[in-house]
């Protein structure tokens, strides 16, 4: 039997983004993979955020990220606001430090109920921090194309991590192409060893993107916050945009600023939907962890 089996949850989503958090302070045993996958069969979501007692005492808490796939993320920027919300409440804090596995974030509350700014912390461009892999001397451009060679759909990506893996393609028309397709084939390419998320992103103005993304080990989504930091960070980068943008997504809009310090930070709302329990009949038949 899962360790979440008849666990409370709160699904929650940003900007769309379908985030489902559950706190494991009471009882902090570890998740694996089957328990994410079996609670992703019963309550849809993008991300499951388990909010952990901290390991350190600059954080206020640690929390463990996993895509519906049972995979672990390094980041979720929308994820990470939703529990930072529920812990301004808990607290009545107005700026937390929360570990996540890639290191530490500050978030502060906003100046409006519901919204919140993440540090989502410094981008890595080199081929062997992203990673890649094989050595690429200049990570603005990445020789990677898909369809014929001679008349490629898609070419050239930028790429970074922003606490996961990030290939970004600039395109006139993010909803040209199937990503849907698109995606799942690229996400797994030989060239990302740790799989990636793939973005489609416009610039429509030096401060304005509009982008798409296929998250890794969840799918297409309506909002990925790492996606839309790593994309202004990129169009920074390769002299596309200014260094803070609005971020344009399908479910609304991110602001996000690439500061002089190098750190990203990005702002954006969060939606309380329902609270519940898992059912223990989705852990029913998971197998016992390995």
């Amino acid at each position: 039997m899962g360790v979440l089996s008849n666990h409370p949850f709160v699904k929650m989503n940003g900007l769309g983004n379908e985030i489902v958090v559950v706190d494991m302070r009471p009882n902090p045993n570890p998740i694996t993979a089957t328990d994410a996958r079996s609670a992703a069969a019963g309550v849809r979501y993008d991300q499951l955020m388990a909010i952990y007692p901290a390991r350190t005492t600059d954080a206020d808490a640690l929390v463990c990220i996993f895509n519906n796939d049972g995979s672990e993320a390094g980041a979720c920027g929308n994820g990470m606001r939703c529990v930072a919300d529920i812990l301004f409440k808990e607290s009545r804090k107005t700026s937390l430090v929360l570990e996540i596995r890639t290191g530490l974030l500050k978030c502060w509350q906003g100046a409006t109920p519901l919204t919140c700014t993440v540090d989502m912390g410094v981008p890595r461009f080199g081929w062997d921090e992203i990673p890649l892999a094989k050595a690429f001397s200049d990570t603005r451009r990445i020789d990677l194309a898909v369809g014929p060679s001679d008349r490629p759909t898609l070419h050239s990506p930028s790429v970074a991590n922003m606490g996961n893996p990030h290939a970004i393609f600039w395109v006139d028309d993010i909803d040209a192409y199937d990503l849907g397709e698109i995606g799942p084939l690229l996400e797994s390419h030989p060239v990302f060893p740790d799989r990636a998320n793939i973005s489609l992103a416009r610039v429509v103005t030096r401060e304005h993107l509009m982008v798409r993304t296929w998250e890794r080990g969840a799918g297409l989504t309506r909002a990925c916050g790492s996606a839309a930091c790593a994309a202004l960070v990129c169009a920074s980068r390769t002299g596309r945009a200014e260094r803070k943008a609005i971020v344009k997504l399908p479910g609304g809009d991110l602001a996000v600023e690439w500061r002089s310090d190098d750190r990203v930070l990005m702002t954006g709302p969060v939606e309380y939907e329902f609270e519940g329990r898992f059912d223990p009949a989705l852990f029913a038949s998971a197998e016992p962890a390995r």
